[in-house]
């Protein structure tokens, strides 16, 4: 669309996973839309700095990982030469391919694409600096706020060191120390300290908490955990970082808490991964009314609408969880809103996937929610070790539960760790959102052998008709 084509009906502030959706499916619908985003083309930290180069780097680790594992299958192969220049080429081709396909989706859906940074200027005007030079002002009747997140450095853990990482640095993949200390337990600090074990560093994570992944049921983290204790240095709960300074040779850091010993330690690189900040700030929203909550967070109703009539926001600048899935729902929702539709965002299922070795993944209401809200449940579990498939990837410990309602049999969360749980839990989310009872899920014929049988099976354990476990039905 030309600047004379007529005036910009949706102005999406944010090219990620939601803003470009959210402008896409509002081109669909007929308005003339402007995307503003400082990347050369759509895409956001996930496509950029996020979810596809670290997804991309957690390929090789496994590739490398099973390249160790298959010499108990018979098969050896000399250790790997790893090009990290190749490997870096490899991640950045993969990004810059996806990229260049968004833009031409952009184009194709006449949407006008405005490389800069935008600002609100008040509620039907941005102010866009472009990353070319220079200023335009866009009038808009709608916007669509998203902003994104970036990672957050705790005051107390800045330190002005090439050696210290956030997750965007850590994925550029510059070289592989020999020892790399990774503060947080976290989803993220557990995906990329995995890739530079797999690289050879010696790999050492902090958690203050008394788990890894907070939050997570323990009966699938706790499998995750006996894995990294053979590819991680060490794992310190309950331990937390107190200061670091730069030394000769690397960051010393002091640790404080049970697994502090000893106290201080000398670590090549640290990289920092206890979270992220919405980017709500310099955004121009004070000349608005949009509202901010005590997080940072703007807050929304169901269509994803601003305290501002005329203003959305969605993704992660609009609360958690910050995931590039639930962004790119809400931007589908606010612009079928603002198309006049009746579209909201209530979802009952919101996949969350841990893309370690093995991968993690969970919809829905989990045990420990459960357990927090004192809500009644009973739990089918079907162990990996009874899945043929399982046995012939030489993933054994697995495990796949549903979470049900006793009363009504409705399925009520789904929880899996074991290889491909990132694909294998979109069956569950289907059977929660489609208020499936266990025995929908149970009598639907799963192709054997394949891992998705253990949803299957799971489901045949909550009525002890489990073929391959013997563990009837109590009562």
């Amino acid at each position: 669309m030309s600047e004379e084509s007529g005036a910009t009906e949706v102005a999406v502030l944010g090219g990620g996973p939601g803003g470009y959706a959210a402008a896409f499916r509002a081109a669909d619908l007929g308005k003339r839309v402007a995307l503003i985003d400082e990347g050369e083309n759509p895409g956001g930290v996930c496509l950029y700095r996020g979810c596809i180069p670290s997804k991309a780097l957690l390929h090789v680790a496994k590739v490398i990982a099973e390249s160790h594992e298959a010499a108990a299958w018979g098969v050896e192969f000399s250790p790997p030469k790893i090009d990290l220049n190749r490997m870096r080429a490899w991640k950045e081709g993969i990004v810059t391919k996806l990229t260049a396909g968004v833009g031409q989706l952009s184009k194709a859906r006449g949407v006008r694409f405005v490389r800069g940074r935008g600002k609100f200027l008040d509620a039907g005007t941005l102010r866009v600096e472009r990353s070319a030079g220079g200023e335009e002002d866009i009038p808009f009747e709608r916007a669509i706020i998203a902003a994104g997140s970036r990672p957050f450095i705790p005051p107390g853990l800045s330190l002005e060191s090439a050696r210290l990482m956030d997750s965007t640095s850590a994925l550029a993949l510059k070289d592989a120390p020999e020892s790399l200390l990774v503060v947080g337990g976290g989803y993220i600090g557990l995906e990329l300290g995995s890739v530079y074990a797999a690289l050879g560093a010696r790999v050492t994570v902090v958690e203050m908490t008394a788990g890894l992944l907070p939050g997570a049921d323990r009966d699938l983290v706790n499998i995750l955990a006996k894995r990294l204790e053979k590819t991680l240095h060490a794992v310190l709960l309950n331990t937390k970082v107190a200061g670091m300074k730069e030394v000769k040779g690397g960051i010393q850091a002091r640790l404080e808490g049970e697994g502090a010993v000893p106290a201080e330690a000398v670590f090549e690189k640290v990289l920092v991964a206890v979270g992220r900040a919405p980017n709500s700030g310099g955004l121009g929203l004070e000349n608005t009314k949009v509202e901010i909550d005590e997080k940072g967070f703007i807050k929304t109703d169901a269509q994803r609408r601003t305290a501002e009539d005329n203003i959305f926001a969605i993704g992660d600048v609009a609360g958690e969880p910050m995931l590039a899935h639930k962004a790119t729902h809400e931007g589908r929702v606010a612009a079928e809103a603002i198309a006049g539709a009746k579209a909201a965002f209530e979802p009952a299922a919101i996949p969350a996937v841990v893309f370690t070795d093995p991968e993690i993944a969970w919809c829905g209401l989990t045990e420990t929610a459960a357990k927090a809200e004192k809500i009644p449940v009973q739990v089918a579990r079907f162990p990996w070790a009874a899945s043929g498939r399982a046995q012939t990837l030489g993933q054994s410990d697995g495990v796949t539960k549903l979470v049900i309602d006793p009363e009504t049999e409705r399925v009520l969360g789904v929880g899996i760790c074991g290889s491909g749980a990132g694909e294998l839990i979109a069956e569950g989310v289907l059977a929660v959102e489609m208020a499936a009872v266990a025995a929908d899920v149970g009598l639907s014929i799963h192709p054997h052998p394949t891992l998705s049988e253990t949803l299957m099976e799971s489901a045949d354990v909550f009525f002890g008709t489990s073929t391959h476990i013997y563990r009837p039905k109590r009562g």
